[in-house]
């Protein structure tokens, strides 16, 4: 059972990602959409199911469809707040019907589903501190201050946090945002700047401007080469 609920959810993070990608979203997006559906609204799912105001036919039975339809509405409401045009619940719709194979929603269900996502969320959707965007922050303030931060590969970083999101266990570390974003970092450095080039003291500079003990950082950078290595191997 457990084998398939991380399978479940590993293909809702690539519907997620794809769904991202074909839409052309910028990451924030993205990232505030996986933060909104996989920190918050399928950990708050389980309290809410159990109230009997939450009786609603998008949530029984919870089938991967309507967890797609769930998706699509944590990059709608990502897009409302981070893209200046956002995008409109028909478009939605027509790329709903394109991508959700298995079941066909109408608008009415998108506004539906929009106001149960809203509901389990308790309204709460902001997204200032999500990982993204301490490591966005660290990116800039690092290519700023260091010669090879023009050699970290930002992209690597948007990889490892694509990853991480696969399993339960590793998504876990979302919880500590600027603690993942520091790390993050580090391993991107350690992956992609070559090691003649290794003269930057990263890590006394992040404990700096991040507040974070080098040991703790070092523990993280560890765990999660460990699992991009992993999940990289044949």
């Amino acid at each position: 059972m457990s084998t398939e609920i991380g399978h479940l959810r590993r293909r809702l993070v690539e519907f997620l990602i794809q769904s991202a990608t074909l839409l052309e979203l910028p990451p924030i997006v993205k990232y505030s959409a996986l933060s909104l559906f996989f920190d918050r609204f399928r950990p708050n799912l389980v309290r809410f199911l159990q109230k009997k105001k939450a009786e609603h036919w998008l949530l029984q039975p919870l089938n991967e469809s309507n967890l797609q339809l769930f998706v699509l509405i944590s990059i709608w409401i990502s897009c409302k707040m981070h893209c200046t045009r956002g995008l409109s619940v028909h478009s939605l719709k027509s790329f709903g019907d394109k991508v959700i194979t298995e079941q066909l929603f109408m608008v009415r269900d998108f506004l539906d589903a929009e106001l149960v996502f809203l509901k389990v969320l308790k309204f709460e959707i902001g997204t200032l501190n999500i990982a993204y965007t301490l490591l966005e922050d660290l990116f800039i303030q690092f290519k700023e201050v260091a010669k090879v931060g023009e050699q970290l590969n930002f992209e690597a970083c948007m990889d490892m946090m694509d990853l991480l999101y696969e399993k339960e266990d590793t998504s876990l570390l979302y919880q500590s945002s600027k603690s993942l974003a520091a790390s993050i970092l580090v391993s991107s450095y350690i992956i992609t700047v070559p090691k003649q080039q290794y003269e930057f003291p990263i890590l006394p500079w992040v404990k700096m401007v991040t507040n974070k003990e080098e040991r703790e950082v070092v523990e993280l950078v560890e765990y999660i080469l460990a699992h991009v290595l992993y999940s990289n191997s044949p």
